[in-house]
């Protein structure tokens, strides 16, 4: 049998390991339950994959992520390893094949969602695979107190009685200390071995900057010759931002799961290949993409908690070389925190009001067990049952962790339009598109909040009064999207509903609101810490980092945007004089250019020295520049 290293070598030309990788593979080839915990971008997929290829039989590897999925299927039939994958959404015939292949073909890795283990198709064909081990990717998502808990997740212990002598591999970037006992109870893992790399990230440095003006930050924070990640909250943000920066003269590409898959995929390539530096994306990006170069990740909007902050930070330097992470935040994010709450977690009575209105919805009667996949239209449902579409797709996601239904992820990102120009310009295409006018007219009618944010639409509904096909009102919507009068935003895919319980009457629905109670709790501390890692001036951001996963770290980092101001030494005021004048010309200088060339840490004492100078007649301001007099 070929060594770890002589694997390594053979498939990915690497002639040792990171850090932990060699004593995890060790632990699993000599059939040990095992919980690794690696940083994001410390190579966990290396971990089965090797295991899966050193021994006879395959690995079967479980991940919530489609794209994560296919992407590294993708990534190893490149190096000329087999494996394949298989998720809710592929058609019956074709898992079948896939099936039987892995009874008698030459794969050695099978990935699978969780929700795919407890189809009967599966458990037909589950005892006869020739397993060499069971790897957990994401394995966090198996714990309720953790931030992305899946019930299909607490289900994955069932194969410990099919294969009681096969070893099984937890992995996740990041685990509280409560996250990582749960995901060893749930798993079941028989005295694991647990290796934990410290979550410090000596190449990164941590940077959160107040901005009132975040397009011209992030875009004075770019730098055109290297790759960067902006994550941004919305779909429609990651457009308007793509274009922002193309304004300033940075080419940047777009991703987001409303785009076809063929611009997705084109928009990746040309990242990844380094055609384009600059990718805006929604923070599934990133998932599995194996690019080391990646020299900044800017968060254009605050995250929602430090778990997704540190993973999606982390996408920076892979390589080993210097990096940032840097977020922009202001007044508004920190108000979207605060009320995160309320909206993700809303009380019983309106819980049993949803689950009441997806039967009506879907026509399940009390007592039937479907167990099958419907078609869902947030936005439809949402209308025909007079509720916001927002605060029902947060209840959907809640019934679905008390183990109800199981929702594709284009569910809770429904179709929506958002007008982003005047009515001047509207009376304008009475004139020069009088289709699109009709269009644009029919829309205002029947969504008022169209023109203040983006709001859900029924296609169906639109194209009926405008007495027309659906594929033609999408058509002139599009149009009006392209012309840039307005936002128009699809799911990628078609949103589904796997109804997989008995129908209950809502009446008498048992939810566990205890655990509901707790999550909320959690969730509230989740949020305090985030705002309160953002507004933190005086505590290393690291050392923030480090504590919040358990570790207690001896020293500050020194480079993040704390330790800097703490540590930076103010100027002499002739010094700064003289840089001051030396950068404002005859013609004047607008104020944010003159602080954008000092560092961020003097800014109080430049516009000190500014209003000082101004106030003895030396410098005035005119037309909101400042020159010399």
């Amino acid at each position: 049998m070929a060594t770890p290293e002589e694997i390594l070598k053979k498939y990915w030309g690497h002639r040792s390991f990171r850090p932990f990788q060699r004593e995890i593979i060790e632990c699993v080839l000599s059939k040990k339950d095992t919980l690794a915990l690696l940083p994001t971008g410390g190579g966990k997929s290396l971990c089965y994959q090797i295991p899966a290829l050193g021994n006879d039989g395959f690995a079967l590897v479980i991940s919530p992520l489609i794209a994560l999925m296919h992407d590294q299927v993708m990534q190893l039939k490149e190096l000329g390893i087999q494996a394949v994958y298989l998720h809710a959404g592929m058609h019956y015939n074709d898992v079948k094949r896939t099936l039987e292949n892995m009874l008698h073909g030459p794969y050695k890795l099978l990935y699978v969602s969780p929700e795919r283990l407890q189809t009967d198709l599966f458990r037909e064909y589950l005892p006869e695979f020739d397993l060499n081990l069971i790897a957990v990717d994401e394995a966090h998502c198996i714990s309720q107190w953790g931030y992305d808990f899946r019930p299909d997740y607490l289900k994955i212990a069932d194969l410990r009685s099919v294969f009681p002598h096969i070893p099984v591999l937890a992995l996740t970037a990041s685990a509280t200390t409560p996250v990582q006992a749960d995901i060893i109870k749930h798993l079941q893992l028989a005295k694991p071995q647990i290796f934990k790399e410290s979550f410090a990230r000596n190449n990164l440095t941590y940077q959160v900057r107040y901005s009132e003006n975040k397009p011209a930050d992030a875009a004075k924070a770019i730098d055109l010759n290297q790759s960067s990640i902006i994550y941004c909250r919305s779909r429609r943000q990651t457009e308007s931002t793509t274009r922002m920066l193309g304004q300033h003269g940075i080419l940047a590409t777009t991703y987001h799961a409303g785009m076809p898959r063929e611009k997705r995929e084109e928009a990746q390539t040309a990242w990844m290949e380094g055609i384009i530096k600059v990718i805006c994306a929604t923070t599934a990006f990133g998932m599995g993409i194996n690019k080391a170069d990646v020299r900044i990740v800017l968060h254009y909007d605050a995250p929602e908690h430090l778990e997704a902050y540190y993973q999606e930070a982390g996408r920076a330097g892979r390589d080993g070389a210097p990096a940032k992470a840097l977020t922009l935040y202001n007044a508004t994010d920190i108000k979207r925190l605060h009320e995160s709450t309320a909206l993700q977690y809303p009380g019983e009575e309106y819980l049993k009001q949803v689950y009441q209105a997806v039967a009506e919805y879907l026509q399940v009667p009390v007592g039937n067990t479907p167990d099958r996949y419907y078609d869902f239209d947030l936005t439809e449902f949402a209308v025909r049952f007079g509720l916001k579409a927002t605060n029902a797709s947060y209840a959907l996601r809640l019934l679905q962790q008390e183990g109800l239904w199981t929702l594709t992820e284009s569910v809770l990102h429904p179709t929506t339009v958002h007008f982003n120009t005047s009515r001047d310009v509207l009376d304008g295409l009475k004139r020069s598109h009088p289709d699109l006018s009709y269009t644009a007219t029919w829309l205002l009618r029947l969504y008022s909040t169209i023109f203040h944010y983006p709001t859900p639409v029924n296609l169906k509904v639109i194209s009926k009064q405008m007495r027309c096909k659906v594929q033609e009102a999408e058509a002139w919507i599009e149009q009006l999207h392209r012309l840039e009068v307005l936002e128009y935003n699809k799911p990628g895919e078609g949103p589904q509903l796997f109804f997989h319980h008995r129908r209950a009457d809502s009446r008498h629905l048992l939810l566990d609101m205890d655990r509901i109670r707790i999550l909320r709790d959690q969730h509230i501390a989740r949020t305090e810490a985030m705002i309160k890692y953002l507004q933190n001036t005086t505590i290393c951001r690291e050392r923030l980092l480090l504590e919040y996963f358990g570790e207690q770290p001896e020293t500050e980092c020194g480079k993040c945007d704390v330790c800097i101001r703490h540590n930076a030494k103010p100027l002499r005021t002739a010094d700064l004089k003289a840089q001051l004048f030396a950068g404002i010309t005859e013609k004047g200088i607008a104020l944010q250019d003159i602080l954008n060339s000092f560092p961020d840490v003097i800014h109080k004492q430049v516009l000190a020295l500014l209003s000082e100078l101004t106030d003895e007649g030396i410098l005035v301001h005119t037309n909101r520049l400042i020159r010399k007099k």
